[in-house]
């Protein structure tokens, strides 16, 4: 801190985190491919039939596969999360800003030693990874962290139900309690309602 204090505007540097796996080690469309089988209560593969899970409808236990990359203008991510990441630091206090030395957000998420879905998995690098491929496919951007909150800025949300349905799909792979324990009602349907156009993605894990 020594140093910092000298140079208010030099990176803090973040200790080596040893118990994260790489980014780059995952497969994004296979966790969320396997999650969804997890929580979405897939039948095992010589079973009769599965069981019906209206909480996940349309789709049931069946992953509908990922939501293809969306037509992005240049500079849009970059934009869209300078602007609400002013809003949010305004309008959702205690929130500060703050520096940490890495290539990308999802990155940033290992660099700092981020754990917030602890619960679910102790290896942030598999939700890193999630998030890496947002930032390809949607423009999203991390703008907040918390104990075990995750805020992105998004610069080509769904614009129709049908889309967010899809997209809703990968929400509650990576973050099931988004459903479990959101907003009533407890369903894909009505989670996705609140995704159309919402340029900023909240995520919580209990």
């Amino acid at each position: 801190m020594e140093d910092f204090d000298r140079d208010p505007h030099r990176f803090l540097e973040a200790p080596t985190i040893d118990r994260f796996t790489a980014l780059t080690d995952h497969d994004p469309a296979g966790l969320l491919a396997a999650w969804w089988g997890q929580y979405a209560g897939a039948a095992e593969p010589d079973a009769e039939e599965a069981e019906p899970h209206p909480e996940t409808a349309p789709f049931g236990t069946v992953w509908p596969g990922t939501v293809p990359a969306a037509s992005l203008k240049e500079g849009a991510a970059e934009a869209t999360a300078g602007e609400y990441a002013e809003l949010i630091v305004e309008h959702r206090p205690p929130h500060r800003l703050g520096l940490v030395r890495a290539s990308s957000g999802a990155q940033a998420l290992l660099s700092c030693g981020w754990s917030g879905p602890l619960n679910y998995d102790n290896d942030t690098a598999v939700f890193a990874a999630v998030v890496a491929d947002w930032e390809r496919r949607f423009g999203a951007r991390v703008l907040g962290l918390g104990f075990d909150t995750l805020t992105l800025s998004v610069a080509a949300p769904p614009s129709d139900v049908d889309g967010a349905l899809r997209v809703a799909a990968e929400h509650f792979a990576f973050c099931p309690d988004l459903v479990w324990q959101g907003n009533s009602p407890h369903t894909l349907q009505a989670y996705a309602e609140r995704l159309v156009d919402r340029p900023v993605w909240d995520f919580w894990w209990d």
